[in-house]
């Protein structure tokens, strides 16, 4: 009687096992809960950064230190906790150092977790976003100091108004991972359930785009110290005239800044009822809709309260975040109206 040969596994199997990349194998496109809550948490974060940089800029305190990235040459300054312009900048300091300890951990996260390329890059984007942040922050403040009268008052502001301008694309940038890692956007549950029309999708970028344009008008502004150029509110002249009766750049800056709120309510008005009229439209994007228009309108009241309370620290850097609030949830909208466009669904076995 003959004895059956042993059964070998397949030479090929057993050489796939041993030559496969670790990280490659470690990575996964399925929803990973603790990678994703992460993500969120750092998007949360910046908001507080957000609201420490706009009450330094209200209150005037972006200056109270010559030097950076230390605080008087310290990262603990002598009574920094007991004087508010010394509290204000040097807690946006530190707020700011904690997101870049986050964003160092949320690439590399994404880097050995992540299956998808594209993801993968997005977090190193957004990890060189809040290095050259930081860089355009540090050269406002060394430049201002420089005390050469050009510097001060061109180039100086530039850096700062570019510093302003770079939070709102870095909050974006870090809201798009958020979502793109969630369970509704991987399982394909996010959005419209039907593909959106290429209108749809161009209304939502045209709107996003007079956002970011509104932005950056609202930074010029609030770097030029205009804010007050105008002083009523919903006119501007005491004689309730709709035009001021003088300009200058102030005047001129603050009157753009106030006629794109107005289109910008009419534009975003007009893309919640797009949504609301979509038959493809599910709860959640109609629920950001409603987010929409309930942001606009705290928007224009916080505007019209920064004014009339003869610009408030409080009221004006509330509007900012709110008006943050506004961009990333439009942003967040046309990131999932552009969805199929942005991360296919993988084809059928």
């Amino acid at each position: 009687m003959t004895t059956p040969a042993p059964t070998l596994a397949p030479a090929s199997s057993s050489a796939n096992a041993t030559s496969r990349p670790v990280t490659a194998s470690s990575r996964s496109s399925s929803y990973q809960r603790g990678l994703n809550t992460f993500a969120w948490g750092a998007f949360v974060w910046i908001f507080f950064i957000i609201y420490k940089g706009a009450f330094t800029t209200s209150i005037g305190a972006g200056m109270v230190f010559p030097d950076w990235p230390l605080s008087n040459g310290s990262l603990n300054p002598a009574g920094w906790l007991h004087d508010q312009d010394m509290l204000a900048e040097h807690g946006h300091r530190l707020t700011a150092g904690v997101m870049t300890i986050l964003c160092v951990v949320l690439a590399f996260w994404l880097h050995l977790r992540e299956s998808r390329a594209w993801l993968r890059r997005l977090g190193w984007a957004a990890l060189a976003l809040v290095f050259v942040q930081a860089f355009v922050g540090g050269l406002r403040v060394l430049l201002d100091n420089m005390h050469v009268e050009m510097v001060n008052t061109s180039v100086g502001r530039l850096f700062a108004m570019g510093h302003a301008c770079l939070a709102q694309f870095f909050l974006c940038t870090i809201a798009a991972i958020a979502v793109a890692g969630s369970r509704p956007w991987i399982e394909r549950r996010a959005g419209l359930r039907a593909s959106p029309t290429p209108s749809l999708r161009r209304y939502a970028l045209i709107c996003l785009g007079l956002l970011f344009a509104q932005l950056a008008i609202a930074a010029v502004m609030r770097h030029s110290f205009a804010g007050m150029a105008i002083p009523t509110f919903p006119h501007s002249t005491p004689e309730g005239d709709l035009l001021p009766s003088s300009w200058n750049f102030a005047v001129g800056i603050q009157f753009t800044h106030r006629a794109m709120a107005a289109v910008l309510t009419v534009a975003l008005l007009g893309l919640a009822g797009a949504i609301w009229l979509s038959r493809s439209a599910p709860g959640a994007m109609r629920l950001g809709a409603g987010a929409l228009l309930f942001l606009l309108g705290l928007q224009v009241f916080l505007g019209a309260a920064t004014v009339l309370s003869g610009r408030s620290p409080y009221y004006a850097t509330w509007h900012v975040i709110v008006g943050a609030s506004l961009l990333v949830t439009t942003f967040l909208i046309t990131w999932v109206l552009h969805r199929d466009q942005v991360d296919p669904a993988p084809a059928a076995a």
